[in-house]
Parts: structure tokens; C-alpha cells; sequence
């Protein structure tokens, strides 16, 4: 027996799931839809038995599968094993791309053409070009473009100049898929207009704990919204065909899959201990509804499943997950991407070597520095039977598939593409203003504060009144988002500056500090508070830490005690990823709005704040039940002891004048049961994870 047949024997006996064709279940996926064609949020979850065959809007094409086998025959191994390699772009030249026909290259946040954060559009395209030329007229037989991918996960927040919209958990507030679609439509154009061909989204994780880091990037809570919202992001993303005649559009990426949002503790990264129905039936929806939608991307996940029922340890090493459920029984064709040196977390596997993850089904691997060592390691595994041909053809034969179909492979050079170099297309000013106004959930409004006349005089206090930084959060123009300034974000608004428009410089005093200015003098204070920015476990797992907001920024909780009582009423807007423990911020406050992390249009926060010519009200729902205690990490309708201060979908109108009873500012002791494990941490200034 070779190598080879023993690789080929050993993948034999890890019982895949049986193939959907094998088995009578009906096909499904598309969620039921309003008489416009929109994705409808379901009031109640549909249910499986057992992971479904999914139907999807990009249907096989024996012409394309005719054309993938044909390039496949010309490739030597060395040519398939660039295609699977993803570097990024300040680890490769085209040079390489060209020496080492790589198939797709990626930046991560903090990452520009030239290290230069203000990069034009003229830049990020010549270095496009430059990509492209270099794979197209490379050494191999076939004429294969590379495909760029980004991070464009709420708006092409990478690039200087583009417009930034709220972060996922915000749209989770307004509860409008069709505004999703537009939102991911838009983000499309702005990709296109830079020269990349795919975004890393949408993230379709349901936060189940409100220690991980990352809840800001989920929708909500509600799997019944992810589903929607999944469905409508990949179709605004991608379009409603492929490829698409209009050439608006860019390949979309569900991630992370699977079960991201449920490890224990809120641990980034850490160990999901969930049954394979709760995997299936919460956290796959986004999933099922994506492949329905036509994705042709999915990313892996870092976090692990140790399932009672099937421990399977980490995502990127299971073959049963990426191979048996989302390639066989769920129909899956197109791509399975890694996450940032992903495969290296696999037991047997490094950063440079992924035998392990690849033959479990990884068939693009990000490896953003390391890729030539990963390339020489992985030739040598080809060439020993450790990965086998089979598998490799077939991880190419899904990448070519992706590219035909995308229209990438006979697409012109990305600077003669539609939208290539137009700044019109990476401003959507209106759009973002639309979707602040219907993500803010309004959770106390006492005797009518709210809203304000246009005559008002305001004091305005608090550190992200007048922060772009704070407004846009993680993930955006660098990877943590806390890097920036207003100088970084040309055309945006804070809300100082929303409230200097509406009401007229002379009405509006700013006093960061609360300390200077008295409150008695004026209307109304506006208090803008909230949360430094923060990505993923490295800045945002609260670990042991409870949800007291007051500890996390006690600086915070400082202004409104200078403010609050002193003749004027208190209107505090809270900028979070999450929602925390603020009952001494509520107390102190005559209203009370969430506004999550908004992006570059602060004035549309102000929009609600102040009466205008264009009456707006408040329409937003909490996507994430609202802590009563802080050690509350695990607040979810419909689990056991369900005990918020405000339920999932609560949210006042400015026609409610309910005013909050005084709450209790003393944290009660912390349960025993509340301890998390071990944190996974790395502290690598150059990881950068997608």
C-alpha cells in the first residue's frame, strides 16, 4: 500500500455524514419572504432532525464544471498548491504571486497598500493591478486571476475615506433585513472600488456570552434574526446572480463557522460544549440561510466543538464539520477558507504546515506570512501521499469553481472594472445616517425629555462625544480600531458635531470632563459615553472581569456624577459593543439610548435626539437581553431562570414616557458558577486575525 492509498484509507473510516442525495429529506434553506422578495424575520426557528440539504440560488453548471476540469488538467502540483496559499499583502509582492502562482491574497485590518493608512484609491487599485498582472501572466499554462479578499465587515471600513456603518449588533437593533441587503450592496461597491474581489462577511455567530469579545459582530442573540440577516448580507453582497451583469458586486464569507458565538465563558477562540442539535438549530441558521442566499465562502472557526454527543476538538482539524456536514450533507460547493494561521491550532499542524486541516477540508489557507515555508511543506506532503492528489484537486477544483463563477476569471484587471477608482462609491452618507437612526433602542425616556426642541441649549460631556474612534470600534481602518483619529475619518460626524448642525454653535457646549461647565445653565446634558474600541480576545474578552461598565470605565461614571442632579436633565448615549451592567449610568440619567457602535454618522444619532423638520422616532429592539446583575455573562431568552432588566426586543418610543424604577447600584456576590476557563491569549503585534 502507498502512502497515498493510506491517507485515502485512514479518511475512510472517519464516517462522514451520508451525502444528502443518499438520504429522503426535503430541500431547504430559503427562508419565507415578503411579497418584495426580503428575507422575513421567523417568529418561530424551523427545527431539523438532522443538518439539511440546502438549495441554492447558484445552481451547478455542467459548462463551468466542464471548464474547471479542463484548467485542472493543465496544472502542474506546484501551481495547485499556489491557488490554495492566501498571503497577505505585506508579506508578499506580485513578484512572488507570480513565481509562486498564488491564488488569492488577503489584508487584514491595519493593512494598505504602501503601510500608508490614507492610501488613495488610486493606490489600492495600482496595487490590485499589480496582483492581477502578475497571476495572469505568470508562469502557468492557465490564465488564473488571483482573488483579493478583505475585512470589509461593516463597510469597507478599511479604506480611508469610506463611509463606516454601525457594526452588526447595532443592525441587530432595527431588526430590517432589507436594510442589511442595502448595507452589504453598498459595502460591495465600495470593494469594488478599491479593486478587491470578496469580503470576509457576513459573521453570522449567535452570542450566547457577553464575555466574548466579539458580540459587537454578531447580529443578535436571536438566531431568528441571524437567520434573516445572513440570508439578505449575502445576497447585498453578492447580488441576485452570478456573475453578476452589473458588476457591482463581490463574494460574500460566512463566518465563522460554526459555533463561534457559544464557547464557554464568552472565551475567544475556546471550546463550544453544545449538543449537535443546539449547533444545529442556533448556531447553524446563519449558516443554512447563507447557503440558501448562493454564498460561495465560508471561514472556519477557531473555536473548537466538544459536543457531548460528538467531540470533535478544533473546527479547522474536523473533518466531520467542514467535510461530512457542510460539503456533503448540506451541498456546500464552493470554498472553505481558513482563519488567520487557523490550521496552526490543529493538533499535528503549524502555521506553515495543514496536512491535518487541508485533508479535513480546508481548501484556502490563510497563512499570512509564513507561506513559503507553507508551500514547500506542503508540496513535500503532496508528494508523499500525507495530503493525497485527490483532496488537493479537489480543494483547486472548488477554488477555479468559485472564481468562474464570481466572474473574476474573465473580468479585466480591477482598475477597468465597474466602480474601479470612484470615490462616489465608497460614500453612502444617507444609508448609514438611516441605518444609526433605526439601530438606536431608546431604554429610558422619563417625563418626555426626549426629544428636545430645536431652540435647546446643551451641555455635552463625556470622552465619545466627539470621537470617531469610539463611534466606529474595532475593525476598522486598523485591526483593534483604537489607533484613530477624527483627522482619519474625512465627511464623518460625531455627535458633537450632529448637535452643533441641529442646534447652532452657540447652543452647544462641549466639556469632555464635566468639570467646568454648570449644568444648571443650560436645557439639557447630553452625557456621550461607552467603550474604548476593541477586537476579538486580545482586546475585548472580559475573561473574569464582571459586566460592571462603572469598573470597566470609571471615568465614565465620574462625568455623571458631575452632572446629574444639578438643575438639568441628564441624556446619556451609550457607545458598546455589548450590553453591560449600567444601573448607577441609568440611575444618573433622564434618558437613557444605547447606541451601540454607530460608525461614521454620528448625526444620525442626533437625529432622535432633536425635534426637526423630519420627525424621526425611535423604532430600534434590543438584539441582546439587557443584564440585571452583572455576573450575568449568560442572558438569553428562553433559557432556564431568563432574569434580564430589559428583555430581547424591549426598546421605548418617543411617544413612551415610562421612567425606569431606581435601580440597585450594589452588585450582588459573585455565583460561584459564573467562573470561566482559562483565556486564550496571544499577544503577537502582527496577529491580525480575520
Amino acid at each position: 500500500m502507498t502512502a497515498t492509498d493510506s491517507t485515502e484509507a485512514v479518511l475512510s473510516l472517519r464516517a462522514p455524514i451520508e451525502p444528502a442525495s443518499e438520504r429522503a429529506r426535503c430541500q431547504v434553506g430559503t427562508p419565507e419572504l415578503d411579497s418584495d422578495g426580503t428575507a422575513r424575520i421567523p417568529e418561530t426557528l424551523p427545527t431539523y432532525s438532522d443538518w439539511p440539504e440546502v438549495r441554492s440560488s447558484v445552481p451547478r453548471d455542467e459548462a463551468v464544471e466542464s471548464r474547471v476540469a479542463a484548467l485542472l488538467a493543465t496544472m502542474s502540483v506546484a501551481e495547485k498548491v499556489g491557488q490554495i496559499t492566501q498571503p497577505e499583502i505585506r508579506s508578499i509582492t506580485p513578484d512572488e504571486v507570480r513565481a509562486f502562482h498564488i491564488g488569492s491574497v488577503l489584508n487584514g485590518g491595519g493593512a494598505w497598500p504602501g503601510d500608508d493608512k490614507h492610501a488613495s484609491l488610486q493606490g489600492w487599485l495600482d496595487l490590485a493591478d499589480a496582483f492581477w498582472e502578475a497571476s495572469v501572466h505568470g508562469n502557468a499554462a492557465a490564465r488564473i486571476p488571483v482573488l483579493w479578499g478583505s475585512d470589509a465587515v461593516h463597510g469597507h471600513a478599511n479604506t480611508y475615506g469610506a463611509t463606516v456603518f454601525p457594526h452588526n449588533i447595532g443592525l441587530g437593533a432595527a431588526r430590517e433585513p432589507e436594510l442589511v441587503r442595502r448595507i452589504s450592496a453598498a459595502t460591495a461597491r465600495q470593494i469594488r472600488a478599491t479593486g478587491q474581489d470578496w469580503a470576509f462577511a457576513p459573521t453570522v455567530a449567535v452570542p450566547q456570552n457577553y464575555r466574548w469579545g466579539r458580540n459587537y459582530e454578531g447580529f443578535s442573540e436571536d438566531a431568528s434574526i441571524v437567520l434573516a440577516y445572513g440570508y439578505e448580507a449575502v445576497r447585498g453582497l453578492q447580488g441576485d446572480s452570478l456573475p453578476d451583469p452589473v458588476g457591482s458586486s463581490v463574494l460574500a464569507c460566512a463566518k465563522h463557522y460554526i459555533g463561534d458565538g457559544a464557547t464557554d465563558g464568552g472565551v475567544d477562540q475556546g471550546v463550544a460544549t453544545v449538543s449537535e442539535d443546539v449547533l444545529r438549530n442556533v448556531h447553524g441558521q446563519g449558516y443554512i440561510s447563507a447557503l440558501a442566499a448562493g454564498v460561495q465562502t465560508v471561514m472556519a472557526s477557531f473555536n473548537s466543538w466538544n459536543g457531548p454527543d460528538a467531540p470533535e476538538g478544533k473546527v479547522h482539524g474536523s473533518y466531520r464539520l467542514l467535510t461530512g456536514i457542510l460539503k456533503e450533507a448540506m451541498g456546500f460547493d464552493g470554498l472553505v477558507v481558513s482563519d488567520w494561521n487557523g490550521v496552526g491550532q490543529v493538533e499535528g499542524c503549524a502555521d506553515d504546515r495543514a496536512a491535518q486541516a487541508i485533508n479535513a477540508g480546508i481548501d484556502m489557507v490563510m497563512v499570512p506570512e509564513d507561506w513559503r515555508s507553507f508551500i514547500a511543506n506542503t508540496l513535500k506532503q503532496v508528494e508523499s501521499g500525507e495530503i493525497p492528489m485527490s483532496r488537493l484537486d479537489d480543494a483547486v477544483t472548488r477554488i477555479l469553481r468559485v472564481k468562474i463563477r464570481s466572474g473574476v476569471m474573465d473580468a479585466p484587471k480591477p482598475s477597468r472594472r465597474p466602480f474601479a477608482g470612484d470615490v462616489s462609491a465608497l460614500v453612502h452618507t444617507h444609508l448609514a445616517r438611516e441605518a444609526v437612526r433605526k439601530s438606536l433602542v431608546l431604554l429610558k425616556n422619563r417625563v418626555n425629555v426626549l426629544p428636545l426642541a430645536p431652540s435647546a441649549r446643551v451641555l455635552v460631556v463625556g470622552k465619545s462625544a466627539d470621537s470617531v474612534q469610539n463611534q466606529t470600534g474595532g475593525w476598522t481602518l486598523t485591526w483593534q480600531g483604537n489607533e484613530n483619529s477624527n483627522a482619519d475619518f474625512p465627511a464623518s460626524s460625531t455627535v458633537l458635531t450632529g448637535l452643533r448642525d441641529a442646534l447652532g454653535d452657540s447652543s452647544v457646549v462641549f466639556d469632555e470632563t464635566g468639570e467646568s461647565a454648570n449644568p444648571a445653565d443650560f436645557d439639557a446634558v447630553i452625557a456621550v459615553l461607552g467603550e474604548i474600541p476593541y477586537a476579538e480576545g486580545f482586546g475585548g474578552d472580559l475573561g473574569d472581569h464582571s459586566l460592571d461598565a462603572s469598573l470597566l470605565y470609571p471615568e465614565d461614571l465620574a462625568v455623571l456624577d458631575r452632572v446629574s442632579g444639578l438643575g438639568a436633565p441628564v441624556i446619556t448615549v451609550y457607545i458598546s459593543g455589548r450590553p453591560l451592567w449600567v444601573n448607577s449610568e441609568i440611575n444618573r440619567s433622564d434618558a437613557f439610548v444605547a447606541a451601540w457602535l454607530p460608525g461614521t454618522e454620528g448625526a444620525g444619532i442626533v437625529d432622535l435626539l432633536v425635534q426637526g423638520d423630519n420627525r424621526h422616532d425611535f423604532t430600534g429592539r434590543l438584539p441582546n437581553s439587557w443584564p440585571r446583575s452583572p455576573w450575568q455573562f449568560e442572558l438569553n431568552a428562553g433559557h432556564a431562570g431568563y432574569d434580564p432588566l430589559f428583555p430581547l426586543g424591549y426598546g421605548l418610543s418617543l411617544h413612551d414616557s415610562i421612567d425606569v424604577a431606581l435601580l440597585d447600584e450594589a452588585a450582588p456576590p459573585r455565583p460561584h458558577d459564573t467562573l470561566s476557563p482559562a483565556r486564550v491569549t496571544d499577544t503577537s503585534p502582527f496577529r491580525n486575525l480575520a
